[in-house]
């Protein structure tokens, strides 16, 4: 055992050492025309309604915020039909998720995640002292059975990013009930629903009846990606009233900005624009999925703004490579080594120009 007197610096509690900082989607070099697909941002930008409603905070600058979040809260509440008092927002859905890890997560503690679910829960969850239980997927997809064999006396959180970052797959609602009627009822089941807007399928639901109807789910949501708001950090739960109690109590007393609460009231009542970043993301992926097909690449099947694309296992085609010739033309994907997925690139939906000079970049780089 180390001595008082034999320690030259402060040092950090067991185990932060031990967490891989998360690594953010890389830019392109200055002064170079660059197309970043490597975040998962919205190309149509914010609703213009959400951008005025931030520049009519600049005038007031040296008031603190709205530490309830109150017209924020119950716009989110009109959209969806919720009750505001459940509704507890942060700075980006990250915030809410590492506030749930902080509440309900101790060292000895257990959560569950799947094979390649978002790099936050690993993190969350270390930093919490807690250990972490990685459920292995079936084709690049949670698999329910392999979840619940992982639950113990021990577990206290179940992560579930449906659909999930990277691989934009998603489970359907009677899994994710399954999931739920397997869980102790001291366990909480954390619906991670960033890419919710975007689904286009009868049998996916966001997560909303199940917080309504149980006292141990929560639904997190964001306004990054839809709402074209990812420089402003905001995001929200939907949870059960003893839930929203805990974390009102441990988050910071002013945790949104201004501009970011009125940016968000005006975006989520913005239909219109939601409509229009929709249709372009349902175009566009159906698009470079069937052109990335025919190259002969092979590309996860996706209901999220981005597709996992698998490349060649040989030397001048692997994925590295590709990434590396793309980089050089001011096309920036985001390398998958973090989550496992060497071989891959998740290529975010963008604008037309740059799909259309991401397929020609890839056939040229495969000739």
């Amino acid at each position: 055992m180390t001595s008082a007197s034999a320690i030259t610096r402060p040092l950090p509690k067991p185990g932060i050492l031990d967490i891989a900082p998360y690594v953010p989607g890389k830019a392109g070099a200055k002064g170079q025309k660059v197309h970043k697909l490597s975040a998962n941002e919205n190309p149509l930008g914010a609703s213009p309604a959400a951008i005025e409603a931030y520049r009519s905070a600049a005038g007031a600058l040296e008031f603190y915020p709205d530490g309830a979040a109150h017209e924020l809260r119950a716009a989110i509440a009109n959209r969806y039909g919720l009750k505001a008092e459940n509704i507890v927002c942060g700075a980006g859905s990250d915030e809410i998720l590492q506030l749930l890890a902080h509440a309900y997560l101790a060292p000895g503690d257990e959560a569950i995640y799947s094979q390649y679910g978002f790099l936050v829960y690993p993190i969350a969850i270390a930093s919490n002292g807690a250990t972490a239980m990685v459920a292995r997927e079936t084709n690049l997809t949670t698999d329910v059975d392999r979840m619940l064999s992982c639950v113990t006396a021990k577990t206290r959180i179940v992560f579930l990013a449906n659909p999930n970052n990277p691989t934009g797959t998603y489970i359907p609602v009677s899994e994710v009930k399954r999931l739920h009627a397997g869980l102790p009822k001291s366990c909480l089941l954390v619906l991670d629903a960033a890419y919710a807007e975007y689904v286009r399928r009868n049998d996916y639901e966001s997560g909303i009846e199940l917080v309504a109807t149980n006292d141990n789910v929560v639904m997190t949501r964001t306004f990054s990606k839809i709402y074209g708001l990812a420089s402003l950090r905001l995001g929200w739960a939907y949870c059960p009233g003893h839930v929203a109690d805990v974390l009102n109590r441990i988050r910071g007393p002013f945790n949104v900005g201004t501009p970011a609460l009125l940016a968000g009231a005006a975006a989520i009542a913005d239909a219109t624009h939601v409509e229009r970043a929709v249709a372009h993301n349902d175009e566009w992926l159906l698009w470079l999925t069937k052109e990335l097909t025919a190259l002969g690449l092979t590309v996860t099947p996706s209901v999220g703004n981005f597709i996992l694309v698998h490349f060649p296992e040989d030397a001048q085609h692997r994925a590295a490579k590709a990434d590396a010739f793309l980089t050089e033309r001011g096309l920036i994907l985001r390398r998958m080594e973090g989550y496992g997925l060497p071989g891959a690139l998740r290529l975010t939906i963008g604008s037309e120009e740059a799909n259309r000079a991401v397929v020609a970049a890839l056939k040229e780089f495969l000739q």
